[in-house]
């Protein structure tokens, strides 16, 4: 978790980004960061169930990971959730089998990250998506 060019190397292999806790208020950072990321390049897919399928930015948001069709190929998932439904994510990341899972900034709850790993994701931890892309590091 966090090793020395590990976001990089995710930021720069990733095409596809599933963003769980998507919002569509602009001032969420959420909104933000996938704004940021679309502007890059990056396909991004909404997952939130306060959503209900609405079509963001020519993009279908789905309720979990898991309601993402296989035809859709994730290569990471960035995730703006509370510590207390880190868990839940983690299960669904994993039933889903997507590699990789990077958890922003300030979530709390390190055990959910750890258990990821252990399962076999690659993860990154406690940091921002766009701020790492804006430093290249």
């Amino acid at each position: 978790m966090n090793e020395p060019g590990l976001a990089q190397a995710l930021l720069s292999s990733a095409r596809t980004i599933a963003v769980v806790g998507y919002s569509p208020k602009p001032d969420r950072p959420s909104h933000s960061v996938s704004g940021y990321l679309r502007a890059q390049g990056y396909r991004i897919v909404p997952v939130n169930p306060a959503l209900r399928g609405a079509v963001i930015d020519g993009e279908r948001s789905y309720d979990r990971l898991v309601d993402i069709p296989r035809d859709v190929p994730i290569d990471l998932v960035d995730v703006f959730r509370r510590g207390e439904h880190l868990d839940a994510v983690v299960d669904d990341a994993i039933a889903a089998g997507v590699p990789a899972i990077w958890f922003q900034l300030g979530l709390g709850n390190v055990a959910a990250a750890e258990r990821a790993e252990r399962a076999g994701l690659t993860v990154v931890w406690d940091r921002c998506t766009a701020v790492e892309h804006r430093l290249g590091r």
